[in-house]
């Protein structure tokens, strides 16, 4: 298995708790600011996603971790180490870029030997290594290769197995699946978390794509104009979202006013109910009028307006909804009020 010199039951021994931290950040690019008072901390072995749209800081974040731009403001510190200052060869991690960045006139194995051959290590150390990135990324029938030769999924493999080889303290993940048709991402997303188990190491995943970043991670931060919007595992920041910003950007919404200033509740579309009946003992419940319908196979998704202009959406099995759903039906819309979340109201524009 492919390990740092000192393993404990596949995972990382002898390092810190902490893999990354980010300790009060802060970078522009001219008048604008990419990151504003950032501080994060990412456990040693676990797979940790910067989420958010694009412009939100997540690849400058990146590009500071891996030392390739210096921070105007603040600190980064790696296994503990003060690294803010150091050159990107001096910081024990590695990133996967977007495009593979793979050598073309190069053999899968010699892609995966560059970075040993680079450091100087023996030869039998390097055959050693390299055989165990590609048993890793399950590609050492393919070693002899040449990265044309290869599938868009296969590559990636080898781009991973070549950040692997030196078994980094963390691997930086740019949008690694963005350039995959959507069957083969989903298989390479359950490729990268069989990987990240296996070895141990601290996965750090940049990506705009919230089921990717739903699926694969331990823990997520949701990043917003260069801030930190909210921290927590897939299903904390789902179902208990801060605010309207990660609401909205971890899944189908119902912003629903509360009436009292700017006060707004999250209804997620699964639990709002669409009946003939108006609401019973203990639910609440609004009119509205189907205005779109969407069949997704297992689901269907409608779109609502309500008399006041409110948009609603309901996504149930198609068992589920009102034998008579059309466009234009007019239905309660019935929720248990437990179900509904208050969030934070605005603090900036």
């Amino acid at each position: 298995m492919l390990t740092q010199p000192v393993l404990e039951s596949g995972r990382l021994a002898a390092l810190p708790a902490e893999a990354i931290s980010l300790r009060h950040v802060s970078h522009r690019y001219g008048d604008q600011a990419a990151l504003d008072d950032l501080s994060l901390t990412i456990a040693a072995g676990e797979f940790f996603s910067l989420l958010g749209p694009s412009g939100c800081g997540k690849t400058t974040t990146l590009r500071l971790i891996a030392g390739f731009e210096r921070p105007q403001v603040g600190r980064i510190l790696l296994q503990g180490q003060d690294l803010t200052q150091a050159p990107p060869h001096r910081r024990p991690v590695n990133l996967v870029f977007q495009n593979y960045a793979l050598f073309p006139h190069l053999s899968v194995w010699d892609n995966v030997a560059f970075g040993p051959r680079s450091l100087r290590q023996p030869e039998p150390e390097i055959r050693r290594r390299v055989g165990e990135a590609l048993e890793v990324v399950r590609l050492s029938e393919l070693a002899r290769r040449r990265p044309h030769q290869l599938s868009g999924g296969q590559q990636q493999r080898v781009a991973l197995a070549r950040a692997l080889v030196n078994a980094p303290a963390a691997l930086l993940l740019d949008e690694p699946l963005a350039a995959l048709d959507p069957d083969l991402r989903r298989t390479m997303r359950s490729e990268l978390k069989r990987i990240q188990r296996e070895v141990g190491i601290t996965f750090l995943l940049v990506t705009h794509d919230r089921e990717e970043a739903l699926s694969l991670s331990d823990r997520l931060a949701v990043l917003h104009r260069g801030r930190l919007e909210q921290v927590g595992t897939p299903r904390e920041l789902y179902e208990r979202p801060t605010s309207a910003v990660v609401a909205t950007f971890l899944g189908a919404a119902n912003l629903l006013p509360t009436g009292v200033a700017d006060g707004v509740r999250l209804l997620r579309p699964e639990r709002l109910r669409l009946s003939a009946s108006p609401p019973g003992e203990g639910e609440r419940g609004v009119r509205a009028r189907v205005h779109e319908l969407a069949f997704q196979g297992v689901t269907v998704e409608v779109r609502l307006r309500c008399a006041d202009g409110l948009p609603l959406i309901a996504i149930d099995t198609s068992a589920g909804m009102p034998d008579d759903l059309s466009i234009g039906a007019e239905l309660w819309c019935r929720w248990n009020p437990a179900d509904s979340h208050a969030l934070q109201p605005p603090s900036r524009p």
